[in-house]
């Protein structure tokens, strides 16, 4: 037998109740809330139960005396346990979503094999090669790369289910809520709108002063009401007379969102709003469709001018590395080649030092020698004596 809950235990578990987050599902063909057993134990750690107090020790000092506390609580009913399960797909959404896979997969295969087709076999191979580390690349830097688009996560449903074993485990076990006490906020709106109505069916009691401001008030408010509506009504007549004289080229909306579905100050912005609808805008229409085809265009042109470029640059370089060797060659010919004609010029030019000479010329060279010193031998002499 399970007795009545104490002061402390229904203070603990309306602290549970608004504190611990909670999330809402069906159950048994009922709404109900429900919350995580770690969250809640986490919560009651965090509480003024979990501090000492001046004489007194901790309700909560560790996870396994909230946990027992806990066990208290859902014996005393304030929460009982509920178990998952994962509602299942039907087999015809899995086929569906199949046939759409192989479709898919079927499209991208065309289109690759279109655009690979005037492609050559290395150049192909090669981008094959760059996209899949490409691939892999972007697959390990998904999670890590902000601002890039993630893909949808699709969560599952699932019902929840009167467990049959009722005990409080600290984890992700799932509790549902039976306790449903009234907030305090709910309850002091609830006052104040007993209080209003109370005070109007009084209102012929009231004092002569406040009720002539109340019917001050509510004229005020009825005279706002029906600006409104007259201006409603206003701007469509306004729209109707221009729209019938321009022959519907021009749309002109006074106070555009005075009936949208906005706030009280954006239903009276902007202050007007004019559109063209004539033959020159759906020439700009055209234009502009027109403009982002050629773009279009333009831009797969370029992909495949750059595409065609690239493959010259590589047959150009291939060329290149071919001529530089013969190239080479020729300059190393034409190095030895002039080498042997400076070797040739130094030969011609110091060849007369090596001439043969016969033995009647060196004879009269050295002739000639004597005579000469002879000369000079009596020059010297001679301006001697004359000084002597």
């Amino acid at each position: 037998e399970v007795g009545e809950p104490f002061k402390e235990e229904k203070a603990v578990a309306k602290y549970l109740r608004f504190n611990c987050p909670t999330k809402s599902t069906n159950m048994m063909g009922h709404r109900v809330d429900y919350f995580i057993a770690s969250k809640a134990v986490d919560c009651l750690l965090d509480s003024k139960w979990a501090k000492a107090k001046k004489g007194e020790e901790a309700l909560f000092t560790t996870r396994e005396s909230v946990v027992d506390y806990c066990n208290r609580l859902l014996k005393k009913q304030f929460f009982h346990r509920a178990l998952k399960v994962m509602k299942m797909k039907p087999d015809k959404d899995t086929k569906k979503e199949k046939e759409k896979g192989k479709a898919e997969s079927g499209k991208e295969e065309e289109k690759k094999s279109k655009k690979e087709s005037g492609k050559d076999e290395k150049i192909k191979k090669e981008k094959e090669k760059e996209k899949k580390k490409d691939g892999e690349k972007d697959e390990c830097k998904k999670d890590d790369t902000p601002g890039t688009p993630k893909k949808k996560e699709t969560k599952r449903k699932f019902k929840l289910e009167p467990h049959e074993d009722q005990v409080f485990l600290d984890g992700n076990e799932v509790y549902v809520w039976i306790y449903d006490p009234v907030h305090f906020k709910t309850f002091a709106m609830g006052l104040v709108l007993v209080i209003a109505v109370i005070a109007a069916t009084l209102f012929p009691l009231w004092p002569a002063e406040m009720r002539v401001g109340v019917y001050y008030l509510s004229v005020g408010a009825g005279c706002f009401v029906a600006s409104i509506l007259l201006l409603a009504v206003a701007r469509c007549i306004l729209f109707l007379i221009i729209w019938l004289i321009t022959g519907g080229r021009h749309h002109f909306w006074f106070l555009p969102n005075l009936t949208a579905d906005v706030g009280f100050i954006d239903s009276f912005r902007p202050l007007y709003t004019h559109e063209y609808k004539g033959p020159k805008a759906d020439l700009k229409k055209e234009e502009k469709a027109d403009s982002k085809k050629q773009q279009k265009y333009d831009s797969e042109e370029k992909s495949d001018n750059e595409k065609k470029e690239e493959e010259d640059g590589k047959t150009e370089a291939t060329r290149n590395s071919g001529t530089d060797g013969s190239g080479g060659e020729r300059h190393s010919d034409t190095d030895s080649d002039r080498r042997e004609d400076d070797r040739s010029q130094h030969s011609s030019g110091n060849g007369n030092d090596f001439e043969m000479i016969t033995k009647e010329e060196l004879e009269q060279q050295t002739d000639e020698g004597d005579c000469e010193e002879e000369e000079e031998e009596d020059t010297e002499s001679g301006p001697s004596h004359g000084k002597s």
